[in-house]
């Protein structure tokens, strides 16, 4: 493979419905959530960067449209985590060898964590790197291109199936801190 360069997707367009509002603007030290993960994610320099939304659209954009991401607008987004994935996938630069995939729900995300994903991709191409937590593997995760295609957009399961089909395939990198995402009300005690 010539030049390597990999492409950042930031998921924020669900409606966040086990929560009760929407994630992507809770605040996590003083910052939304949906921020907070676009900014690390760029910190990876990426050759391209887009943010996919849906639920509240504009309002959701409006908290990152000072970054360097793209805008997707994903109007599937209620078939779940594959349309919005798929959507964000098929919208990257055909220069990127690779795509960093980053949620807005894990207030343990760093960028240092998104950074070793990349060191571990950039070493073999080739492969995936994923995040490991909680006995499996999860986002953020790094796929390569030819995996790309694999993406379901009807799949609700998100990266599982795709992460499952590809185990052999895949580097991990350990960060158990990770395994914390905010899904429910009980868990913005995570949050300062």
């Amino acid at each position: 493979m010539a030049e390597r360069a990999h492409g950042v997707v930031v998921l924020a367009a669900g409606a966040s419905t086990r929560l009760g509002c929407a994630k992507q603007f809770v605040l996590h030290r003083g910052e939304t959530l949906v921020r907070r993960a676009a900014r690390l994610a760029l910190a990876t320099q990426p050759h391209d960067a887009v943010v996919v939304v849906g639920f509240d659209a504009d309002s959701v954009f409006r908290e990152v449209d000072a970054l360097a991401l793209r805008r997707i607008d994903c109007l599937d987004w209620r078939l779940g985590l594959g349309a919005s994935l798929r959507a964000g996938v098929d919208a990257l630069s055909a220069h990127c060898n690779g795509v960093l995939v980053v949620l807005c729900d894990q207030p343990a995300l760093d960028a240092a964590h998104l950074l070793a994903l990349c060191a571990a991709w950039y070493g073999a191409p080739d492969r995936g790197v994923a995040s490991h937590y909680a006995n499996r593997l999860g986002v953020p995760v790094l796929l390569p291109r030819a995996w790309f295609a694999a993406v379901d957009a009807a799949s609700d399961r998100g990266m599982r199936d795709l992460l499952a089909q590809h185990a052999g395939q895949i580097d991990a990198i350990s960060n158990e801190d990770l395994a914390v995402d905010i899904d429910r009300p009980d868990d913005l005690r995570h949050l300062s």
